[in-house]
């Protein structure tokens, strides 16, 4: 009597698109956290930075919330992958949380916010307005994102300033990455760059410097993003409201933009 053959390996498993993916239940859990960390973050901090701090990292996480849920909800509908020689890759991502709170430039802070949002606006605005020069043109592309998040003055103030800051940053450091021939500029260089200096002790304090500088400016700007009025926080903070905090602050990012922006003059 023959023995039975063994049954046959089965072939490796592949994904079809369709395919269940831990990415909803993964982005599901993380978007509670952020909201929950948003919504504790109330405590009473005595000094001024740490409360304009506290009120910039809960807006951060608030931000958070809407992303991965955004990102769940849209894995479960179906979309947010691409195909790859018949394996699925998971790739749709709204926003990128170490990039933002712990930047490497303000630059970075604004492409990995809302990176969706940030990609139509340099296809389809920043580059059409390029014609009239960088500077006009970044003016142009974040006054489109102040009207697309509706008309409100905080926002637009915001954006405007945000606009300065990004710009000087990155003309400043494009000057200092030809002088030094480092990589220090805004975007992280690619592996071919021609910088000489890459990972020098120069290179390393420069870049660890803009981030720290990136940091204050995320605190500057997001210190009145306070929820002490769940109804001032829905209808928009009022222009009073702004200019206010930002004069207890002494409208010291508004200075270091401008001091910045005064060194690269400066530098030949």
């Amino acid at each position: 009597i023959s023995s039975p053959s063994p049954p046959s390996p089965s072939p490796p498993f592949s994904p079809s698109p369709l395919s269940p993916s831990p990415r909803p239940s993964l982005f599901l859990s993380l978007s509670l956290t952020p909201l929950s960390l948003s919504l504790c973050l109330s405590l009473s901090l005595p000094r001024r930075w740490l409360a304009a701090y506290e009120n910039a990292v809960s807006f951060h996480f608030s931000n958070y919330f809407v992303a991965f849920l955004s990102e769940a909800t849209l894995t479960l509908a179906g979309g947010g992958f691409t195909l790859h020689k018949e394996s699925t890759h998971w790739d749709m991502w709204v926003s990128r949380p170490l990039d933002v709170d712990l930047p490497r430039s303000m630059v970075s802070v604004v492409t990995s916010w809302n990176q969706p949002m940030s990609r139509w606006l340099n296809t389809y605005v920043f580059r059409s307005a390029l014609t009239l020069g960088r500077f006009p043109a970044i003016l142009v592309t974040y006054s489109a994102s102040a009207l697309l998040h509706g008309f409100s003055f905080h926002l637009g103030a915001v954006l405007l300033t945000l606009g300065f800051i990004t710009y000087v940053e990155h003309v400043l450091r494009t000057k200092m990455a030809t002088m030094l021939s480092a990589c220090v500029l805004s975007k992280r260089c690619p592996a071919a760059c021609p910088h000489r200096n890459k990972t020098g002790v120069v290179v390393r304090l420069t870049n660890v410097t803009f981030g720290l500088l990136a940091i204050f400016y995320l605190t500057y700007l997001g210190s009145f993003f306070d929820t002490d009025s769940d109804a001032e926080e829905e209808e928009g903070y009022g222009m009073s409201h702004t200019l206010q905090r930002w004069k207890q602050l002494g409208w010291s990012g508004h200075w270091v933009a401008l001091a910045l922006w005064v060194i690269y003059k400066l530098l030949p």
